[in-house]
């Protein structure tokens, strides 16, 4: 079977989704990897793992009615030259218009993956964005009509499209546990002597709680003047990134170390004792199945996506959303009990093998997509 597999951003294929194309090739179907600004680092790492890259023209972030027609057209023409037997799109763009496109060039089999709702949902508080979010809405509709199967990451993503009338009826619809974590590559480390390291890492987006991240590090800091709160991530094109002008700001008074945007964050990871992820809403975390798989401990929040990555109290701590208080005091906690930082790791690391483990996952969605 010929398969087409769309993704928003091309390192994602790879960082993401390497995994599963990997499955998809060992089971004997020819895959193609659809992706915007694709680089030869991206091109070479699909090719060694049996993977053909066909760069699209696509913006990730942002609805512009002229780009996204220009999208769907040129998705379009390139699927009627590739014929394939499937496309699979993620990411909310590639759902949306890979599918449409794909029902217009004639392709027989449609999927989609919603990672996550994107910015356009997690955040809504001005008119703007509800005008935004209630676009998105009608597109997520409109998209994953097109599909015959549709595949989730969390239970909350999957009943809110399905309260919204989203779903298509004859679907075959699956709910998996996010991308999963390659256990090998993030090998457990033991945990670094000394004060306890706290780390946020992802793209620096408002709405993964980085401003709530900073106050609840200043709260800490007046008690705990020797616990340190690093930040490894990614300025990002969508509308609720920090600015470089943001950024340097809240790092200009020493309380927060900026470690860039690192190619490999196991290094990071090593060297922290936890995790911070005060999302305000995620498909699956990656960061969080990293941070498990490595031995770490986790403090994230009590939102979609992220409740589910761990057991309160257990495997990781959850704090309300928005709250940096809250978000203090679980960093409070584990500052003052290093035997607590070292259990919630463990159980953390034992629940990564259980439940992400990529080649798992990975079966999951082939079985899914019946490939």
């Amino acid at each position: 079977m010929r398969v087409v597999v769309i993704g928003g951003w091309a390192p994602s294929l790879i960082k993401f989704r390497g995994p599963l194309l990997a499955a998809m090739v060992a089971r004997g179907h020819e895959v193609i990897a659809m992706a915007a600004d694709g680089d030869a680092a991206v091109r070479d790492g699909l090719a060694a793992i049996g993977v053909r890259f066909e760069p699209i023209e696509l913006e990730r972030a942002g609805i512009d009615p002229v780009a996204d027609v220009r999208t769907i057209h040129g998705l379009v023409r390139q699927l009627r030259a590739l014929r394939p037997d499937l496309v699979f799109g993620y990411t909310i763009k590639p759902v949306i218009y890979g599918s449409i496109a794909a029902r217009l060039a004639g392709v027989p089999n449609r999927a989609g993956m919603v990672t996550g709702m994107g910015s356009a949902l997690a955040t809504v508080r001005t008119a703007k964005q509800r005008v935004i979010a209630t676009i998105a809405r009608a597109l997520y509709r409109v998209g994953l009509a097109q599909c015959q199967v549709v595949i989730f990451q969390n239970t909350d993503d999957h009943e809110e499209l399905a309260r919204l009338g989203a779903l298509p009826r004859a679907a075959r619809v699956v709910v998996v546990r996010g991308s999963g974590v390659d256990l090998a590559h993030y090998a457990p480390s033991p945990l670094p002597a000394g004060p306890p390291v706290f780390l946020f890492l992802g793209r620096l987006l408002r709405d993964k709680g980085i401003a709530e991240y900073v106050e609840a590090a200043h709260l800490v800091r007046a008690q705990y003047p020797a616990a340190t709160f690093r930040i490894a991530g990614w300025l990002d094109p969508n509308p609720e990134s920090l600015t470089q002008r943001e950024l340097d700001s809240l790092v200009a008074d020493g309380a927060i170390e900026y470690l860039g945007a690192p190619d490999d964050v196991r290094p990071h990871l090593a060297a922290a004792h936890v995790l911070v992820l005060p999302s305000y809403r995620e498909g699956t975390p990656r960061s969080v199945l990293e941070a498990m798989s490595m031995n770490r401990a986790v403090i994230t929040t009590n939102a979609p996506g992220c409740r589910e990555t761990v057991v309160d109290g257990e495997s990781g701590l959850i704090v309300p959303v928005r709250d940096a208080r809250m978000l203090a005091a679980a960093m409070i906690r584990l500052v003052a009990s290093r035997a607590l930082v070292e259990r919630i790791a463990a159980a953390g690391h034992v629940r990564a093998i259980e439940f992400y483990d990529a080649s798992k996952v990975a079966d999951s969605v082939l079985t899914a997509l019946a490939l």
